[in-house]
């Protein structure tokens, strides 16, 4: 019987991707359309991308499928032959990292979900396949100079905080289900206005662009590939980029640069910075942006009280974190706009930490 799951632990399978040699390609893809067997295809799926030594994460559910991988250059063509042979595949379009050291992922993760993008929609005469026009990335630069367009950024607060495009309108929440109420909310007066709508590769505008459409938008648009494709295109074509700064990504590179501007800050300095990093202790592990000196000062970490307990010998950290419920270490990125930069002092996060460790 074939493996259908990986058996080997994410430090060993991480150390093999970092000391392999050849180059990796990472790519993203995602398609709606209809699975009758959504367990029986995952299934099929990984037995095949897992013998052409494919990384990544894939979320398959009856509406369709969402995939970032990285594939082995060497496997490149295979993959393109095999994956374009799916029905309904024939014209998948792939998404090229557009800044790529082949160490995105370490593991193949394939996973069955009620949706392939959370949405929390219940009404059922929403229409996904009623989607806004396509934009390529020479008809996007043309229609955004229009003074009446309203461009609309579909990422979560972290995502748009280190790179967007100039003039974009951010939906300032942390959930795409969220989001969607609060843009047909927000963009209320503007119905009869062209709408551009775009994300990183694609996936999440396209339904956006439904959903608007649902609610009464007349003239809704979606950037076709997002970020992605948009940025690669006009590279390849000589276009005028219009995307500011670094696009996240959900992998080991936390972001890939589109244009050199920093548009963000440290989170502990207020200096220009737009790295991601995630603190060190992993009893906190909060996501936060770091410039080069805070993190040689503060080895990695977001406060002095997750510094000194990093220091902590292993044991004695493992022994501290019993008890501690992790649930309630999830940064609230909403909210960091409204305080500049992190301390002690007012982040509730290190706060909370240090509490827990001070009862025990």
């Amino acid at each position: 019987m074939a493996q259908l799951h990986n058996r080997i632990s994410h430090e060993e399978l991480r150390a093999r991707m970092l000391q392999e040699t050849e180059h990796r390609i990472t790519i993203s893809f995602y398609k709606y359309f209809r699975i009758e067997d959504p367990q029986a295809f995952r299934d099929e799926l990984y037995i095949q991308l897992e013998a052409l030594k494919v990384f990544g994460r894939i979320y398959v559910a009856e509406e369709g499928i969402n995939a970032q991988i990285s594939v082995p250059e060497s496997n490149f063509e295979a993959f393109k032959s095999y994956i374009h042979s799916l029905p309904s595949f024939e014209q998948l379009r792939l998404n090229i990292a557009v800044e790529d050291d082949g160490k995105s992922f370490f593991v193949l993760k394939v996973k069955v979900r009620p949706k392939i993008v959370a949405d929390g929609i219940e009404d059922k005469t929403f229409n996904p396949s009623n989607t806004g026009k396509y934009l390529k990335a020479d008809e996007f630069n043309q229609l955004s100079e229009n003074p009446e367009v309203v461009i609309v950024d579909m990422r979560n607060h972290y995502e748009y905080e280190v790179g967007h495009f100039e003039g974009a309108i951010e939906i300032p929440s942390d959930t795409f289900r969220e989001q969607l109420p609060m843009a047909a909310d927000m963009l209320k007066d503007h119905k009869d206005k062209p709408v551009i709508m775009y994300c990183t590769g694609g996936i999440r505008c396209e339904k956006a662009s439904a959903y608007m459409l649902h609610h009464g938008f007349k003239q809704v648009y979606h950037i076709e590939g997002g970020i992605i494709h948009y940025a690669q295109t006009a590279r390849e074509k000589g276009l005028p980029n219009k995307f500011l700064g670094k696009n996240f990504v959900f992998d080991e590179r936390m972001g890939e640069r589109i244009s050199d501007d920093v548009i963000a800050q440290c989170h502990q300095c207020g200096k220009p910075a737009d790295t991601h990093t995630n603190c060190l202790n992993n009893a906190c592990h909060l996501l936060f942006i770091q410039c080069e000196e805070c993190a040689k000062k503060m080895n990695g970490c977001c406060s002095k009280v997750c510094q000194d307990f990093y220091a902590m010998p292993e044991e004695v950290r493992k022994e501290l974190r019993k008890g501690i419920d992790k649930g309630t270490m999830i940064f609230n990125k909403a909210k960091a706009r409204l305080r500049p930069r992190l301390n002690d002092d007012d982040l509730s996060l290190t706060s909370l930490f240090h509490s827990t460790l001070a009862q025990k």
